[in-house]
């Protein structure tokens, strides 16, 4: 999860007086690897994926205030190699198309795209995004065709913590924790084991600032329009160099997650 590195969660309730002793337990670990095993099957073997979501991202100024920014989004997935998503923030507009041969950076508020050859896939795509080549979609890792493979890749530990509701859904909340970085998902329980929020703390940076992503909207079966991916560029929107877009976030310009502005 080299993306998630930014952000991450403090799991105060493990340390609280009488906290859940399942949450101490081995079987506690094994339980929480098979749920995340579950939803990286399931997510993995879906051929479309209709989702909006919220996120939030904590700053740390120099001054050890710890500031939050909001944005909102959608995701219109197919597998294997289309792929529409927008995030919505108060600093940009930014849409990603990807039609299975190119993929297309488009920030509204600028009027402005950049496009560049497509990686492959799906999972390629992720990937450079990753890297940091484009626009982030927060989440991106739980969408990989094989996400349990990245996702548990780093995990030095595992806890089944029990049950939450995210938005009247009742969930399977699980913690891990990495070298660098602790990371909570809440995962919905029967059938259909989708996942509804992550929480991403740093343990590298001080104050610990947290990435939060809330899934609100689920929706697969629906075979999109071939059109949902293909971009055409408005009349007066300028093409630009593809390396003019990567900075495109969800802070405003000039601020370095967890450090300065």
């Amino acid at each position: 999860m080299k993306r998630m590195t930014l952000v991450f969660t403090m799991l105060v309730a493990l340390f609280w007086p009488g906290g859940p002793a399942s949450a101490q337990t081995s079987s506690g670990d094994a339980d929480a690897m098979a749920i995340l095993q579950a939803m990286a099957t399931y997510v993995g073997s879906l051929e479309t994926i209709r989702l909006s979501f919220d996120s939030d991202i904590e700053v740390i100024t120099p001054k050890l205030e710890k500031i939050q920014f909001t944005n909102s989004g959608e995701v219109l997935l197919h597998r294997p190699d289309k792929l529409y998503a927008r995030r919505l923030g108060g600093y940009a507009d930014v849409a990603l198309y990807y039609d299975g041969t190119t993929v297309t950076i488009h920030g509204k508020h600028l009027n402005g795209y950049a496009q560049y050859d497509a990686p492959g896939d799906i999972d390629g795509l992720i990937e450079s995004l990753r890297q940091g080549h484009g626009v982030a979609l927060p989440g991106a890792d739980l969408l990989l065709s094989h996400s349990y493979d990245h996702l548990a890749a780093d995990v030095l530990e595992a806890k089944h913590i029990g049950r939450g509701v995210i938005d009247e859904r009742e969930c399977e909340h699980l913690a891990f924790r990495n070298f660098d970085t602790d990371w909570q998902l809440w995962v919905e329980t029967g059938s259909r084991p989708v996942p509804r929020k992550l929480v991403i703390t740093t343990k590298t940076l001080n104050s610990a600032p947290q990435y939060t992503v809330r899934i609100k909207e689920w929706e697969t079966g629906d075979v999109p329009a071939p059109a949902a991916f293909i971009f055409t560029p408005p009349p007066t929107a300028e093409l630009l160099d593809p390396n003019a877009l990567i900075e495109l976030d969800e802070l405003p310009p000039d601020t370095i997650p967890g450090g300065t502005k």
